[in-house]
């Protein structure tokens, strides 16, 4: 039997964070969650455990577990085919780069590609197109980051949940594991009251584009949708 989908919408309760440092990776861990329903069981249950995955006792020891494991990977150095990630004190968070190749690889849908947009010197107007444009590959499906801070520095990172379509972001904060909803004119004015941060440094977010790999072979998707025809 299928399982069910893990969801959060505005006015739920998702995981919180396990250290001060670790907002990215409890929102990468919770970004897998969305998209793969086994992975979802284990945190809830304990049940069906893929071979290396962490051990614990409840639900909140199984996420703090893998909160860490994605921690290391986000902010190690690694060579591979899907690049090179750049290392990072993990004392400074989870770098915009590393949380990235991380969605890529499994916490967002296989093949999903991400693109990095620096929004913090945009204007207002500028501000809300790109919230619009946020609004509407989320839309479609896949997860997607915020780093919000001061008007100086990133210090809080989010995730931005698959929507509904309307014209509001839900919003998951790690810090506390609430989920908010967010205006275009809340993101464009500095004014997110999220966790104390109200001004948005990057975007992570989905390109609507779709890369499957057969041996030498890749085959690129416009848009999401159409990732999920079979592939000649």
């Amino acid at each position: 039997m299928a399982l069910p989908a893990y969801r959060l919408v505005n006015g739920d309760t998702g995981p919180q964070q396990q250290s001060p440092v670790t907002c990215g990776s409890a929102c990468l861990t919770v970004a897998r969650m969305l998209v793969d329903p086994a992975f979802a069981h284990w945190i809830a249950t304990g049940d069906g455990a893929r071979p290396g995955s962490p051990t614990g006792h409840s639900p909140a020891e199984r996420f703090a577990a893998y909160e860490r494991i994605v921690h290391r990977r986000t902010n190690h150095f690694a060579l591979s085919a899907a690049g090179i990630n750049l290392p990072w004190p993990r004392m400074l968070g989870t770098p915009p780069w590393g949380a990235k190749r991380e969605l890529e690889l499994g916490a967002a849908r296989h093949g999903t590609e991400y693109d990095i947009t620096l929004v913090r010197p945009l204007t207002q107007d500028r501000l809300a197109a790109a919230f619009d444009h946020l609004n509407s590959v989320v839309a479609e499906g896949m997860p997607g980051l915020l780093y919000v801070g001061t008007g100086l520095l990133p210090r809080h990172v989010l995730l931005i949940l698959p929507g509904n379509g309307d014209d509001r972001l839900d919003i998951y904060d790690p810090s506390d594991g609430s989920v908010r909803a967010r205006s275009v004119r809340a993101f464009a004015s500095h004014n997110l009251g999220l966790s104390g941060w109200d001004v948005p440094w990057f975007v992570v977010a989905p390109t609507r584009i779709r890369t499957v790999r057969h041996g030498i072979r890749q085959r690129r998707y416009a848009t999401l949708a159409d990732a999920d025809a079979s592939p000649a």
